[in-house]
């Protein structure tokens, strides 16, 4: 019954980003134990729970693929303590930590890989999600903060034009155990690049720290910022306002990139978004 019970609480609880989030801590903890290979994603499939059958296994454990209390124990400092039952702060880490970072990505803030670890990465964001949310920005994850990660992923409030006419690839969310925090449009180098909305341009040069290459900013109403990397030309100019469809740069493979495409990405004062949701 205590198995069932640990089970039900930890994927049909009352908030939905709250269940995905213990899941997602869960795959963490298998993934340390070498037992799961799968996206850190929080979603309890055949995947995860066949991680969870092999390590009930491994320790002599009743054989049912549920991640009951037992399981949570024999996992270890990754299996414990609960989400919400102490402040998260630089230096701590454990189950809850590992919730904390899925929910950091999930509203828009990732933090680096989902790791269970709260180092200066997750710090950062978590002052930057206080800062966005009108908390107090200390970096310290208390009942407020965690109260407002629970809030619905933001949304786009505008429409835009895809900046390429081809299909989209990767798309935005886990991947990993990391977050691909836009969509990605593969095309051939030099294919054009077209400003996806009206705005101005706030950044158009090699980014060097990121790792987005030849990039272009563009900056719209109601606080929206359109990301364009891995130019292998720009073609506009900082301070330059543009109108929808207008050229911007070309397709390349600058900075960190595996091929030639264009990365897209969505930002609302800072957090980012699912272009998904605008295009």
């Amino acid at each position: 019954m205590a198995l069932v019970l640990g089970f039900v609480l930890l994927v049909a609880g009352p908030a939905r980003a709250a269940s995905s989030a213990g899941v997602a801590a869960l795959q963490v903890a298998l993934r340390s134990e070498g037992l799961y290979a799968g996206t850190v994603d929080g979603v309890l499939g055949p995947g995860t729970r066949g991680a969870v059958a092999r390590l009930q296994a491994r320790r002599g454990l009743p054989v049912d693929g549920v991640p009951g209390p037992m399981t949570r124990h024999a996992l270890g400092r990754l299996g414990r303590p609960a989400y919400g039952s102490r402040l998260l702060r630089s230096g701590t880490s454990g189950w809850d930590v590992a919730a904390l970072q899925h929910l950091l990505g999930r509203v828009g803030f990732p933090s680096g890989p989902v790791d269970g670890g709260f180092g200066p990465r997750v710090a950062g964001a978590v002052s930057r999600f206080q800062s966005w949310a009108g908390l107090a920005a200390d970096s310290v994850a208390g009942p407020g903060t965690l109260g407002a990660l629970n809030r619905p992923p933001v949304r786009s409030p505008v429409r835009l034009l895809a900046p390429i006419a081809v299909p989209m690839t990767d798309r935005f969310g886990p991947r990993g155990d990391r977050f691909h925090s836009g969509v990605d449009f593969p095309a051939l180098t030099g294919t054009t690049v077209r400003a996806a909305g009206r705005g101005c341009v706030s950044f158009a040069r090699m980014d060097g720290t990121s790792g987005y290459g030849n990039l272009v900013v563009i900056r719209h109403r109601f606080g929206l910022t359109t990301f364009y990397a891995h130019l292998s030309r720009i073609t506009v100019r900082e301070g330059y306002c543009v109108t929808a469809g207008e050229r911007i740069g070309l397709v390349g493979s600058t900075g960190i990139s595996s091929g030639p495409h264009l990365h897209f990405e969505l930002r609302l004062r800072g957090a980012v978004l699912d272009p998904a949701t605008a295009l």
